[in-house]
């Protein structure tokens, strides 16, 4: 090659090298990040009170730990540059994910803290009513907003959780009446509920308008609501946690009232964490975040980490040294898991596989 020529290409890469140097660590990426957040004892306190009180029934001494993992994620207008999002994936304690993940539908970070807010009223709602149909108490039903959807009219003004007693004035018992009373209107017309808001279960009611819309898969009015049904429990049972959301503590929850309400220790004293959404029935659904709730876990001191059947082979791709993997479809799987753990009875353990 020429001297000439081999000066001007040695300039061309170095060009290239100080644009990709001056280039790179501001050329945002559409990624977000999750890491570890803290974990929560079911069992336990938080900010002097009790996660989990339980009145108008007799409870038991607990030991041990039934810890709630949970996950921090970056907010909603946050950006890396290709350089600390590559940074991001070689390391192990950070998950580096699409922003949509987190924030689908471009939705801000306030409506994502409401979303995971409802979510989590309504995971402890399940999570009571699986722990007391596995302890053999009657529960009985609400109908309840379940969920509001972004932009309707009902948003800002009814909530998840939300017992709606009766659509304007008609006693309502079913959800599907919801609709039904809704639909009489026009759509632009008022409807006015009557509810009792999330949270003050036997509190007095209150009224709230809201202007329904048309649908738009139609010309019926709408208001933008899933109703839905909720519990009415033969006991009271509080679950005193803040600034937590999302529904992936409803199996911790649940274990955490059974633990208080049976005369048998059910942890041994062992430190036991563990995520996983519930249903009513038990069943035990899987969940985000999970390489980094074990990590969590581990660093809090937990031995054992129930994981949603679903969630085991993602889990067990990097599980952190000294924490071992159980694997549970069920509030049952779970409970028989316990059983093992706290009696040393390990082998059998259910285990992740990748």
């Amino acid at each position: 090659m020429p001297r000439r020529s081999a000066t001007m290409l040695a300039a061309t890469l170095l060009l290239i090298a100080m644009l990709c140097v001056s280039v790179l660590p501001i050329m945002k990426v559409p990624y977000a990040e999750m890491s570890p957040g803290p974990t929560y004892n079911t069992l336990g306190q938080q900010n002097g009170r009790p996660v989990i009180s339980i009145s108008g029934r007799k409870t038991y001494p607990t030991s041990g730990h039934l810890n709630m993992t949970t996950v921090q994620v970056t907010s909603a207008d946050y950006q890396p540059s290709l350089v600390s999002a590559v940074i991001g994936w070689l390391r192990g304690d950070v998950a580096v994910v699409p922003h949509a993940n987190l924030y689908p539908d471009n939705q801000t970070e306030q409506e994502a803290e409401q979303q995971n807010a409802e979510e989590f009223a309504s995971s402890q709602d399940s999570a009571k009513a699986a722990a007391l149909h596995e302890l053999g108490y009657k529960v009985g039903t609400d109908v309840i907003v379940e969920s509001v959807v972004a932009g309707s009219p009902s948003q800002g003004r009814l909530h998840a959780g939300d017992v709606i007693k009766a659509v304007d004035g008609t006693a309502v018992t079913a959800p599907e009446q919801v609709a039904k009373l809704v639909t009489k209107h026009k759509p632009g017309q008022r409807t006015v509920f009557t509810v009792v808001p999330a949270g003050q279960s036997g509190g007095a009611t209150k009224k709230v308008d809201v202007t329904t819309v048309k649908a738009p898969d139609g010309d019926r009015a709408m208001v933008g609501i899933q109703p839905g049904t909720s519990h009415i429990f033969p006991f009271p049972i509080d679950i005193g946690l803040q600034d937590v959301g999302g529904p992936s503590a409803g199996l911790m929850f649940s274990l955490g009232i059974i633990d208080k309400l049976k005369p048998t220790d059910i942890t041994g004293g062992k430190f036991i964490a563990g995520t996983g959404t519930i249903t009513d029935s038990g069943e035990v659904g899987p969940i985000g975040g999970i390489s980094m709730k074990t990590i969590a876990a581990r660093e809090a001191g937990a031995q054992y980490f129930l994981t949603p059947a679903d969630n085991c082979t993602e889990a067990a791709r990097n599980t952190p040294g000294g924490l071992t993997l159980v694997k549970v479809k069920t509030l049952d799987d779970a409970l028989k898991a316990l059983d093992g753990i706290r009696s040393g009875h390990t082998d059998a353990l259910p285990s992740c596989s990748r």
